[in-house]
Parts: C-alpha cells; structure tokens; sequence
C-alpha cells in the first residue's frame, strides 16, 4: 500500500513538474510514465498482477497530476498509454496487458477528477494505437486491449458510465477499426 501510495505521488509531481515546465501535456505524460514504469520495473521485476497494479498507479498519478494543474486529462490519457506501451517494450514486458490496465486506470481517475469518461477513454485509445505503430505492435489489438480496458473500467464506476465509454471507444478511432472484446456483464443482462 505505501510502496502504491509512492508511485501515485512520484507520477503525481512529475506530471505537474512537466506540465508547468514546458506546458505541452501528452510530452510530459509520455516521458513521466514511461521513465516511471521502466525504473518500477526494473527495481522490481514486477510480473501479472503486480505489473499491472504498477501500470494502474502511474496511470493514476498521471491523470490526478493533469486534473491538479488544470489541464487537459486528454493528453494525460493518451501519452499516459504510450508511455505504458514505450515503458513495457523497455523492460520486455508483454504490451497488452498492460495497455487494458492503462485504460481503466485512465478511466476510473477520470471519474475520480471529474473528467469526461468517453473523452478519456478515447485518448487512451488513440495512445495505444499511436505507441503500437511507434514500437512495431499491431495497432488493432493494442486499440482493442485499451477499448476492452477502457470499458471494464467504466463499468466499475457505473453502469451509464460503462455504455458511455463503449459509445466512445467504438467503431474507427485513429483510422483503426477498433474491437471491444465480449462478453461484458451489461451485456449479459441485457440478452437475457
């Protein structure tokens, strides 16, 4: 919990640092998440569920970071998610994994800042797609790891913020077809 705590902090401060250094958001997410993650990493050889708790806090820290200072959660949620895919491919860390876990941090400290869900979670789409591209990942699944994500996410704030996400994150984002993987509970209920 304080080793959590920490992270969140530490990508909390860094994010405002960069931010108000250079004014340019996505940068600072980028650099802030990625340099965090591989140190985290590295320290710890952080595997399965540890390394995706990882990729929640700093994803988190990055989100509360932008909303502290005012700006955008946007850029935080899109550089937060290519940071996470440029911090994994680092330390040779599996991506997608990864990539669904950025997205629902992204999401559920949207929700926790105020911020727009749908927006946030589309950012965070478009991070993927574009951090795949830029590491030589299929930019398809990487787009739908952060959609699935993004919606799980959603869904554990509410059930309106779960259909608002989908909404969102569905169809062609970033000139990618994007594919939610089924089956979510809403759905389920709903076919019954």
């Amino acid at each position: 919990m304080h080793e959590q705590k920490h992270i969140v902090e530490t990508v909390k401060t860094g994010i405002i640092e960069g931010i108000r250094g250079t004014g340019e958001v996505v940068d600072a997410a980028i650099d802030t998440v990625s340099g965090t993650l591989v140190n985290t990493l590295k320290g710890t050889g952080a595997v399965g569920a540890a390394l995706t708790g990882t990729v929640s806090d700093v994803l988190r820290g990055a989100i509360l970071g932008t909303a502290h200072v005012g700006a955008d959660i946007r850029g935080a949620a899109k550089g937060g998610v290519i940071g996470v895919i440029r911090g994994t491919q680092e330390v040779g860390v599996e991506a997608a994994e990864s990539i669904g876990a950025g997205a629902r941090a992204v999401v559920k400290s949207a929700a926790e800042v105020g911020g727009d869900l749908g927006s946030a979670a589309r950012s965070a789409v478009e991070g993927s797609i574009a951090g795949a591209k830029e590491v030589g990942l299929r930019a398809e699944d990487a787009a739908s790891a952060a959609a699935t994500g993004a919606i799980k996410g959603a869904g554990e704030v509410s059930a309106t913020a779960g259909e608002e996400v989908r909404r969102a994150v569905t169809g062609v984002i970033a000139g990618v077809k994007v594919v939610v993987k089924e089956p979510f509970k809403s759905e389920e209920r709903k076919a019954r």
